[in-house]
């Protein structure tokens, strides 16, 4: 109910406050009428302007800024407590001071690394921030077997801000020995009695099995560790459900908010990511979020969806540093139970977009994370030119446009070491990509609609304060002929195919509208159900992409935990063949796993293929419900001969099948007339 007039003067001593006050009732009225309001808290926290306040003893750090007490363990830097409202710690208090929330690294042949520190140092102490950074130097005179870096992990606490600020410079010198780092990342283990409720976007939301839940005695493992079918979950609702972290998985372009609710305390923990300039693999790179624990990750490198193509390996003699984050832990809270998730959630979407605003950061007090300033912007238009689609140069619509360290056209996509900067073009197709760190790097793009990489062949060089501006850049993608008939479309993912409904019994609610079918387990065991009496035909002309060409290029399994390689087969008809022309195969791969791709034209029986990919990809993604992974293109030249007037079949034979997740994804295919235009 709304106070009355006399209660809100009796709270208030100026106009300031009392309209406060009256936008405080009104928001919670209005929540209380279910109607819609904007996602801003209206409500100031007790404690939004207490002053931030250290302490520090031998065992532990605490910052205290009156909304959150943030407890770091001295000098080892592991976050072990962070109390916000009613919640003492919303960290798992039963797991050891290594494991509530904590840095990781993942080197050498699966060594483990949890980068304990050795010293604390105060970078900043003010009433408005105090900044610390605890460090350590490795040093191989002592002999030291841990990882070869220099650590320094930074937090952030600041006046006002419910949460804390989190980052990593990570350094390795001249001498330093070979390694490895296949995964870094921060990660944080919440108290399961609380948190039950996790949020990855707005249409995947969902209450989550408990750990226990994973176990042997109350769940089914099914082809891979990862994946358990709930059997007698704790909470009857789940049983049936398959639970595996991978389902949960987003690109880098959308991996900004994710979390935790707990229902009881209406509190939300919340990992807030506003810049992906430090992620490695470029905006399309797909990695974990939150999942079962409850778990909330922070990822910066890793080899999922990529495999081993990205590159993680540090050799002896080069040096290298980098700055991982800064991310935002926040936390939020609601002061009705009523549709809090939805108060919860929106209010993380507005803090997040706070937080993008102010990006890069001006608090932070390292000179290796540069202000804006210190940054440069590189402006310009992409246009597209195919002389077989229009004459004019078209547009490059919604375009994803980047800077990443030199290399040949589409090397973002395994770069595992730089800054990446990324945005999308306009309707127009201009671009503006800024707040660019000073350094070397190449100019990238891809378009919708179009096959292909585009690199830009010069080399540009930010430095502080520049703008550089590039004017019309023209891409002119693979074509070699006209169009004689197509599948799918340019996009990079084999979403617009066929994606079969999963078997039953291991159907799972992972999204609120249904959409992305592909994060369901076991669909690649659907191509053997589906197509019982042979493989795949597609007949250009009367066959829909949509329909009746399937997501993913799997082995037949034919019982007794054995499988078998399948070949599809395009049929199509050619009213004339120029026998002396030569026609293009434009075969553009989305994802490839342990596979290899033959194909021939019109006789299958012959030994050898016309063309083989050979071995090619590691990027797991059929078993890790991705619906792409790294993107391929081949352009086959094939002479006139190799077809005849009237019908044609060209066969695409998946040779591998070891097990059934030695799989391609296409993303389109192409047929190509030869050479009709005159230059």
């Amino acid at each position: 109910m709304l106070l009355s007039l006399l209660d809100i003067m009796e709270k208030v001593t100026n106009r300031r406050q009392l309209v406060l006050w009256f936008l405080i009732e009104l928001s919670l009225f209005l929540s209380a009428c279910s109607c819609e309001v904007p996602a801003r808290k209206f409500l100031k926290e007790t404690g939004s302007n207490t002053p931030v306040r250290l302490q520090i003893s031998d065992h532990h750090v605490v910052i205290d800024n009156g909304l959150v007490k943030v407890t770091i363990e001295n000098p080892t830097g592991h976050l072990v407590g962070v109390k916000y409202k009613g919640v003492e710690n919303v960290l798992e208090n039963k797991n050891a001071n290594h494991n509530r929330g904590y840095w990781d690294v993942v080197w050498d042949e699966d060594a483990y690394d949890k980068l304990e520190t050795k010293h604390v140092e105060i970078i900043t102490q003010t009433d408005d921030l105090v900044e610390l950074s605890f460090t350590k130097k490795w040093n191989s005179r002592n002999h030291d077997k841990t990882l070869p870096l220099n650590i320094q992990k930074r937090f952030i606490v600041r006046r006002g801000i419910s949460g804390l600020y989190m980052y990593g410079i990570f350094e390795r010198e001249e001498d330093f020995p070979e390694a490895q780092m296949y995964q870094i990342r921060i990660a944080f283990k919440l108290k399961e009695d609380r948190f039950r409720f996790m949020a990855v976007s707005d249409t995947i939301q969902r209450i989550m099995p408990r750990s226990e839940d994973r176990e042997e005695r109350r769940s089914q493992t099914l082809d891979f560790k990862e994946a358990v079918l709930l059997t007698n979950p704790s909470n009857p609702s789940l049983k049936g459900d398959v639970d595996d972290k991978y389902q949960y998985s987003t690109e880098n372009n959308e991996n900004k908010l994710h979390g935790w609710i707990s229902e009881n305390d209406a509190v939300g923990f919340w990992i807030i990511t506003p810049s992906n300039e430090f992620r490695t693999g470029g905006p399309h790179k797909q990695d974990l979020t939150s999942h079962v624990g409850p778990t909330a990750l922070s990822m910066f490198v890793s080899t999922h969806y990529t495999g081993t193509e990205i590159d993680t390996l540090y050799k002896q003699g080069e040096t290298w540093k980098k700055v991982f984050g800064p991310v935002l832990i926040y936390l939020n809270s609601a002061s009705s139970k009523h549709d809090h998730r939805k108060i919860l959630w929106n209010d993380a979407k507005r803090q997040l977009s706070e937080e993008i605003d102010s990006w890069p950061y001006n608090f932070t007090r390292s000179e290796d994370f540069p202000h804006s300033e210190q940054r440069g912007r590189v402006n310009g238009q992409l246009l597209v030119q195919d002389r077989y689609m229009v004459k004019e140069l078209m547009q490059a619509k919604s375009a994803f446009v980047g800077l990443a360290a030199p290399g040949v056209a589409g090397s973002w996509q395994t770069e595992g070491k730089g800054y990446q900067f990324w945005t999308q073009t306009d309707n127009i197709g201009r671009f503006s990509i800024k707040n660019v760190r000073p350094g070397e790097y190449n100019l990238y793009a891809w378009v919708h609609g179009f096959i292909g990489n585009y690199k830009l062949d010069l080399n540009i060089t930010i430095q502080p304060g520049n703008k550089i501006e590039l004017g019309t850049l023209i891409y002119d993608p693979p074509r070699n002929g006209p169009t004689l008939w197509e599948i799918g479309v340019p996009d990079r993912t084999a979403a617009e195919f066929f994606i079969p409904e999963p078997f039953p019994q291991f159907m799972n609610s992972i999204t609120k509208d249904g959409t992305d079918k592909f994060r369901q387990y076991g669909l690649w065991e659907r191509y053997s159900d589906i197509y019982r009496e042979g493989d795949l035909v597609y007949t250009v002309g009367t066959s829909n992409y949509s329909r009746d060409w399937f997501f993913a290029h799997v082995p037949r399994n034919i019982g007794n935990s054995t499988n078998r390689a399948t070949t599809w087969q395009i049929k199509y008809n050619l009213q004339e063949v120029n026998e002396n022309g030569t026609y293009t195969l434009q075969l553009a791969l989305a994802a490839a796993s342990y596979a290899e791709v033959q194909v021939r034209f019109n006789n299958l029986d012959i030994g050898l293929p016309y063309f083989t990919t050979k071995r090619i990809g590691y990027d797991n993604a059929v078993p890790r419900h991705g619906i792409h992974g790294l993107y391929r293109l081949y352009s086959i030249n094939v002479p006139g001969y190799r077809f005849r007037e009237g019908d044609n079949t060209i066969y695409l034979t998946q040779t591998r099948s070891r097990s059934s997740f030695e799989a391609v994804m296409y993303d389109y295919i192409r047929l190509e007339g030869p050479n009709s235009l005159i230059n």
